[in-house]
């Protein structure tokens, strides 16, 4: 329960004090479903609004059309589903993100919200869009909802998003594509992304990467291709991977040690 300070500076979502006397719900008051400065539909914080609602979830379909709109977004967690699409057009994206956390995943209302003009709602689609329909969103305009996608689609898909512009994005693909398209993304311009398909390949398949240009593709080769595959490495330009090779010839095993701080 709220302390007497809350209680007695509880506000609405336009900063005006609450008072309880002209209150619409002075029957959910009397029977203790109500307590201002706790849980208030009129309250300005989410969370007294959420907690009245749950203690009253029968309500919540009469605040869908609410001036408030956090009062609107609680309202949408807790109203039948059927009545969802009412608000799938709300011009509060924390509303529609609210929407979008309960429409049925194979709904027409939750793929329209996969054109949503903000970014968060269409994160929450591409979180539980179908995979049916999933593919509709490979060309998202945000790369965070690329990347939640690269995670759900399909392997056998991942081949249309090798050239994702965002190598984060990449980087998802190349650790689930098919391994026919490693070596692909091996060749990848950057870093990162190779670096991710290297790791994927099988010892045989590393050998032609033993002079990449970048020393770090090296020493990843080095690291785990068998120690009798690595006298194309023995004069390296780079020390660590000089170091690594001559270590491991040494030792004559199949060590896979960390990389050095320099990486």
């Amino acid at each position: 329960m709220g302390t007497t300070t809350e209680i007695e500076e509880a506000r609405d979502w336009r900063g005006r004090l609450l008072d309880c006397a002209g209150c619409e719900r002075l029957e959910e008051r009397a029977r203790d479903r109500c307590r201002l400065g706790h849980a208030c539909v009129h309250d300005r914080y989410a969370r007294r609004i959420d907690r009245f609602f749950r203690w009253n979830p029968q309500l919540a379909k009469e605040y869908l059309e609410h001036p408030y709109f956090e009062t609107r977004a609680v309202a949408a967690k807790y109203v039948e589903v059927f009545l969802l699409p009412r608000l799938i057009a709300d011009p509060d994206e924390t509303v529609r993100q609210s929407v979008a956390q309960r429409l049925p995943l194979n709904s027409r209302q939750l793929k329209a919200l996969s054109r949503d003009p903000h970014r968060e709602v269409r994160v929450r689609v591409a979180e539980r869009l179908g995979l049916a329909d999933l593919p509709g969103m490979i060309d998202d305009p945000d790369y965070y909802v690329r990347q939640i996608v690269a995670r759900r689609l399909p392997a056998s898909l991942l081949v249309r998003m090798l050239h994702d512009p965002d190598a984060e994005v990449r980087k998802v693909v190349a650790r689930r594509v098919g391994t026919e398209w490693l070596h692909a993304m091996a060749s990848d311009p950057d870093l990162g992304v190779r670096l991710e398909a290297l790791r994927r390949l099988d010892n045989e398949s590393l050998k032609r990467y033993r002079q990449d240009p970048d020393w770090r593709v090296r020493y990843e080769v080095a690291r785990r291709l068998d120690p009798a595959e690595l006298d194309p490495l023995r004069g390296d330009p780079e020390p660590a991977v000089r170091e690594l090779v001559a270590q491991r010839r040494a030792a004559g095993d199949d060590d896979t040690r960390p990389w050095p701080e320099a990486c």
